[in-house]
């Protein structure tokens, strides 16, 4: 049901008389903007606009009135006739966000030199808990970056026991042999004495002049790819991380973020053993 107003919906096919919840174990309501923005549906700005427009139903009835309140869970909020759903575990109390960090952003909460950071891409109010980075993305990397305020998940994302595959695009000005790749799919020896597993390495188009390679690590050493670039003599134009695990950036617009879906939440515990 919906509380705050001078009535309340019914769902398709019931009546239902006006009435104000009195029940104590009935779910926490929220403004319906803010649940359409943390289903990844749009902004909260954006929201009120929708909402504005007609575009929004709320069990079966048509909202244009902003301020509504809706229960998670319980009302059926739909979007042009789609039904619009939180993520699972958002609903229980933490949030899972994917965002596409830009180049020259700093993963961090706060920096000292007054750079932009990550958190800066992100409304805070839209968030139940106090959100974090899982690892870092370097200053001049983009790409995919996990932000949580599960702390048992972003430790296991973290740990070497539990590492998952990290698959990145790196465009590089000179051509790439056989040598090259060959070097970095049997474990190479960086110039610091690190010794690294077997990264996988698959060529992608190639423009005239630059080359292409999609990278994938299976460990979590500091900046990897670049040390191992600089090893080999190639000089990075653009590193993009465009996948974690089950979790694909996809089309997602650099500095756009988005909640991860229940299948992709569900899916990467899974593989943390959680």
């Amino acid at each position: 049901m919906l509380a705050g107003l001078l009535y309340s919906f019914a769902r398709p096919g019931h009546t239902k008389a006006m009435s104000t919840p009195t029940s104590s174990h009935a779910p926490e309501s929220c403004r319906l903007n803010k649940f359409l923005a943390q289903a990844g549906v749009c902004s909260r700005r954006k929201a009120d606009t929708y909402i504005a427009a007609g575009r929004v139903q709320v069990n079966g009835s048509l909202v244009t009135q902003l301020g509504v309140q809706v229960h998670p869970g319980q009302d059926e909020v739909r979007v042009d006739g789609r039904v619009v759903e939180l993520p699972e575990a958002q609903s229980a109390g933490h949030d899972y966000i994917l965002l596409h960090k830009p180049v020259q952003v700093v993963t961090t909460a706060k920096d000292p030199q007054g750079r932009r950071t990550v958190l800066d891409l992100l409304p805070s109010q839209t968030f139940t808990r106090r959100i974090f980075p899982v690892g870092r993305l370097d200053f001049m990397s983009e790409g995919l970056l996990l932000l949580t305020s599960d702390g048992e998940l972003a430790n296991r994302l973290t740990h070497p026991r539990w590492h998952v595959e990290k698959v990145y695009e790196v465009t590089l000005r000179e051509a790439v042999t056989e040598e090259h790749m060959r070097q970095m799919s049997s474990g190479m020896r960086l110039s610091e004495g690190e010794q690294l597993a077997p990264v996988d390495v698959q060529r992608r188009k190639t423009a005239a002049d630059t080359s292409s390679l999609e990278l994938t690590l299976h460990q979590g050493v500091n900046r990897q790819i670049r040390r191992m670039c600089r090893d080999l003599g190639l000089t990075i134009l653009r590193l993009k991380r465009i996948r974690q695990g089950p979790v694909r950036l996809g089309k997602l617009p650099q500095g756009h973020w988005r909640h991860l879906t229940a299948t992709e939440i569900t899916t990467l515990k899974k593989r943390l053993g959680l």
